[in-house]
């Protein structure tokens, strides 16, 4: 019986690898088969990755960062009837306004994915006169309305939670300046209507481990355990050749996320394998989603590799969980209410 119970729904025909390869003592064990999507996927396009899937009617849906021939990242539609194996729509995804004219960004990266009650929402970063976030809503993958940008630029790296939480949405950022983020905190906000945002709130920081001393960045929608909401997010560090990203894992209290209940201290997957460590930015593991199945405690971690590939990676609620309270180191200002 499981230690921890994941709340959510029951995802039977989730992808999953008995024996999946683990090299170390890490709680993620990669995919045999990764990456799952290599370079040239659909004429266009050079490269996609830092991508979110999830379930949908029976099969699985995903929004891709595609980078384009030309440089210029978009939005991508794909389809899988098991989450590995993937076909795109030649087009990138067209966004309308509350009119249903058209509406599209200038560029769009990073996307992640979330249902909430009966609506799916898409989050990404674009250009609102610098860095900022970029939402929109869709209900049947065909229509996509853009929504109003939720905060000023400069901003990336939203999440939103998969529930409202007293009645409110809960979105994760990392707010920033015009350059590459010399500093990178994650902030709690939350609306009652996707378009006024407020109660901004710390979540944590980077932090003295090396591996996340540079900034950190949300992931995946936090999952929802019965131990607290379980966040897969990614921590960077600087070298002599150049930054690293790793997946870094915490556990946030269920009704204040503001609070970090645990926040393991190693990273729970590094740059180790080829697709990890060469591509066009290298030395990079970039969490965007999560699938997990209700009934067995499985989850499955997609990533971003080296900007080049998506890999997958697979754990269980009881093992991840059990890491990062083994391994937790919680400073002070994680754990407290983030409200100064």
């Amino acid at each position: 019986m499981s230690k921890y119970k994941i709340i959510g729904e029951s995802v039977p025909n989730m992808p999953w690898q008995e024996g999946a390869e683990s090299k170390s003592s890490m709680p993620l064990r990669r995919y045999s088969e990764n990456p799952i999507i290599g370079r040239n996927p659909l004429p266009g396009v050079a490269r996609v990755f830092n991508s979110a899937v999830m379930p949908y009617e029976g099969k699985f849906i995903g929004v891709f960062r595609g980078e384009q021939t030309n440089g210029i990242p978009f939005i991508y539609l794909g389809h899988s009837e098991d989450a590995l194996h993937w076909t795109f729509d030649p087009e990138k995804i067209l966004f309308t306004d509350e009119n249903g004219r058209p509406f599209m960004p200038r560029y769009a990266y990073d996307p992640r994915l979330v249902k909430i009650e009966d609506t799916y929402y898409l989050i990404w970063c674009q250009d609102a006169y610098g860095a900022a976030i970029g939402m929109a809503k869709t209900k049947d993958f065909k229509t996509f309305m853009r929504l109003e940008n939720p905060f000023l630029p400069f901003n990336r790296n939203a999440v939103l939670f998969p529930r409202k939480i007293d009645g409110k949405f809960m979105l994760l950022s990392r707010p920033s300046d015009s350059g590459h983020t010399p500093f990178g905190d994650i902030f709690l906000s939350e609306s009652p209507d996707l378009v006024y945002w407020g109660r901004h709130r710390h979540v944590m920081g980077k932090s003295p481990e090396w591996w996340e001393a540079v900034k950190i960045g949300g992931g995946a929608s936090p999952v929802e355990t019965s131990e607290g909401w379980l966040l897969f997010y990614h921590g960077v560090t600087s070298t002599c050749n150049g930054l690293v990203y790793s997946i870094g894992g915490a556990i946030l209290d269920i009704d204040e996320p503001s609070k970090v209940k645990y926040r393991c201290e190693t990273y729970l997957l590094t740059p180790e394998e080829w697709y990890e460590e060469r591509g066009f930015v290298p030395n990079v593991c970039f969490p965007c989603a999560t699938i997990t199945d209700a009934g067995t405690g499985r989850i499955a971690v997609y990533y971003g590799a080296a900007d080049s590939y998506v890999g997958v990676a697979f754990t269980e609620a009881d093992t991840v969980i059990d890491y990062i309270k083994e391994h937790s180191v919680v400073r002070p200002e994680d754990a407290e209410s983030g409200r100064r």
